[in-house]
């Protein structure tokens, strides 16, 4: 019961916090986030994958191929850490799915017993017939249905931040736009290979490995469109 009353404490302290930074938000738009590295958007732990073993680089200093090199000209597309490069974001997502079943089952066992040791006569009212009867019946029968449509059109720029032993990019990029008291987020990072980035230094979001994409808001809207926080409390600690 402690426990809960900590939780309750802590959960008012927390929400009146940020009831009190609403507050101080009244008649303005929302801050907007700093720019910064874009290797923190996700965090600054580096990424770890499986690589193959690096091959060993020959002496080709009077040579005019590179170990390594894609071309014999400059390419203007994304390859070192800092780069930047276009990610292509188009999501046409639909599925429907429906589901019903249904099961039925009833099952009786009776013993009928006549005679019990020539005791039957000293029984009584107690009928041994009746001593060992079982039945039982279940039933159970569900429904569901998933009918769902998303679709999503944006494009961000994002930066390489580093360099995996393979060759592969990993890239990260945020993109913030504020119309009037509303900010609109998009985060987008992942895994890509250099030779899937096209020509115009462009990539789709379908070639990108690991790929984390979020879109969202927050702002007076999305205030308003989230549940406040003793609805949040009761819906967790309400049991039915």
């Amino acid at each position: 019961m402690k426990k809960i009353s900590y939780i309750l404490v802590g959960a008012v302290l927390l929400s009146g916090c940020g009831t009190f930074d609403r507050v101080k938000r009244i008649g303005k738009a929302p801050e907007m986030t700093p720019i910064e590295n874009p290797a923190n958007v996700y965090g600054r732990k580096a990424v770890t994958m499986p690589m193959p073993a690096l091959a060993r680089e020959d002496d080709t200093n009077n040579s005019l191929w590179r170990t390594g090199a894609r071309t014999f000209f400059n390419d203007q597309r994304a390859q070192q850490i800092g780069d930047i490069l276009t990610v292509s974001i188009q999501i046409e997502d639909k599925a429907r799915i429906q589901n019903s079943t249904e099961r039925t089952r009833t099952s009786g066992e009776d013993s009928d017993l006549t005679n019990m040791f020539g005791l039957e006569n000293k029984l009584g009212s107690i009928n041994p017939a009746s001593l060992a009867s079982f039945g039982s019946s279940s039933s159970n029968k569900g429904e569901g249905t998933v009918d769902r449509s998303e679709s999503v059109d944006l494009t961000v720029a994002a930066v390489v931040t580093q360099v995996l032993p393979n060759g592969n990019l990993v890239v990260a990029g945020r993109q913030e736009v504020r119309i009037n008291h509303e900010v609109r987020e998009l985060l987008v990072s992942g895994v890509v290979r250099p030779e899937d980035i096209a020509s115009d230094n462009v990539i789709e979001h379908t070639q990108i490995a690991e790929a984390r994409i979020s879109y969202g808001g927050r702002g007076t809207i999305s205030d308003v469109q989230n549940p406040r926080y003793g609805q949040e409390l009761f819906d967790i600690f309400f049991p039915f």
